[in-house]
């Protein structure tokens, strides 16, 4: 990585502990705001420096959602740029340990992964100098706690980043709305703060999102989610190529009473349009459908093309077994994560490398009406007018986002 100038913001997280900085007492660091702010890494190059010159231990943590999420989020940038500093790195990759020396002192790095509420049980029984969390929205608050109870050598700091989520998260309301009760230095990123990023990148970014996650991810707010889903489908909706098209795939939301969606998707150049569909609803036809008539109707759905992959509802497992044992289509059961689901197609819907065919009406239906739930204090969706949303989430997820990965049809992709 190329080593640039950091901007005053980023030389105030650098800096903030040095004997000379008026916040030097401070408990810690919080910084929040917009992606590619370039916040992660000056904080975690802050968070090296301050811990092999003037903390209190030798044993810290380095906490992300998942300890590959730490890789791909800070360390595959910081770990290069430290022997060019003149630290020495060793890496011990069975242990997750990252050991760094400078000047006869060496700091042991201990990597954690955030994913859930049993992760707190990982980091038990630690005593910690200090302690570095990434993305600390996306972690449970069990584990956050857990970590920053091992910290209890004398002069111990934290430090946070993240984007911002909903206002009613409690990482939000229990730290940075108390952080001068916590005695903590909070630091608000926009993408500006980052010099390394061109006029070109910032208008790339600005035009990637809409809606909540334009507020959040390039606005840098805590907003709370609230109104259509997808406000600009719209703005996706066409006539599908008639030819040209050199891959197909579909997706599936599987139902019992419940409607089953199924989506045809034909590829052509960067885009995959949802050519057509077939929506089952059981509830309003009063008469339920067995597997072997949605295999049916699937089959009907995909005649005369050649589907490449059948990306189905992961909690449809007698269907998934079904398709399997007949052997003409390969199924693959989809990713479910709601909400990275839902940023990633309204990603791929703004960007354009998804559209839909104007006759797969019940997905324009649906976009139409799948709103968030306003009546809570996290993100969530209501759970209605949603089959048509789920089965085009699940292949975005699992198919678009795929194939930005090279030879990994269904590896999601970077944050």
């Amino acid at each position: 990585m190329r080593l640039v100038s950091f901007s005053p913001k980023q030389m105030k997280v650098l800096c903030w502990w040095t004997p000379r900085s008026p916040w030097r007492d401070r408990a810690g660091i919080i910084c929040d705001g917009a992606v590619r702010s370039g916040k992660t890494l000056a904080l975690g190059l802050g968070f090296v420096f301050w811990a092999m010159t003037a903390s209190p231990g030798g044993s810290f943590a380095l906490c992300g959602k998942t300890i590959r999420s730490m890789w791909r989020n800070l360390l595959v940038d910081l770990l290069p740029l430290l022997p060019r500093l003149g630290f020495s790195v060793k890496i011990r990759h069975s242990e997750n340990l990252v050991l760094v020396s400078r000047g006869g002192r060496t700091g042991r790095f201990y990597l954690f992964g955030g994913r859930d509420e049993g992760s707190a049980a990982l980091i038990q029984g630690m005593t910690l100098g200090g302690v570095l969390f990434d993305e600390v929205a996306l972690m449970p608050r069990s584990f956050v706690e857990q970590a920053l109870a091992r910290c209890s050598a004398p002069g111990a700091k934290f430090w946070f980043s993240c984007n911002p989520e909903h206002p009613g998260h409690w990482f939000y309301r229990e730290w940075i709305e108390q952080r001068a009760q916590r005695d903590m230095l909070y630091l608000h990123f926009s993408m500006r703060d980052n010099p390394s990023l061109s006029p070109a990148v910032l208008e790339r970014y600005r035009k990637l999102f809409s809606g909540v996650f334009y507020r959040r991810f390039v606005e840098g707010r805590w907003e709370a989610s609230q109104g259509l889903v997808y406000p600009d489908w719209k703005d996706a909706v066409c006539d599908a190529p008639a030819a040209g098209i050199t891959q197909w795939a579909v997706s599936c939301d599987y139902g019992t009473r419940n409607p089953t969606s199924f989506g045809l998707w034909g590829k052509k150049g960067g885009c995959w349009y949802r050519v057509k569909e077939s929506y089952y609803d059981g509830r309003a036809q009063d008469r339920l459908r067995t597997d072997e008539e949605h295999y049916r109707a699937l089959e009907r759905l995909c005649r005369g093309v050649n589907v490449s992959r059948v990306v189905v509802d992961p909690s449809a497992l007698s269907l998934i077994q079904l398709i399997r044992k007949k052997g003409r289509f390969r199924v693959t059961p989809a990713k479910n994560d709601v909400l990275t689901g839902i940023r990633q197609t309204a990603a791929a819907l703004q960007t354009g490398r998804v559209r839909i065919d104007r006759r797969c009406k019940h997905a324009i239906r649906e976009f139409g009406l799948y709103r968030w739930d306003e009546d809570t204090d996290q993100d969530r969706v209501l759970k209605e007018n949603d089959h048509a949303m789920d089965d085009i989430r699940y292949f975005v997820s699992t198919v678009v986002e795929a194939g930005r990965s090279p030879g990994n049809f269904c590896q999601a992709s970077p944050r």
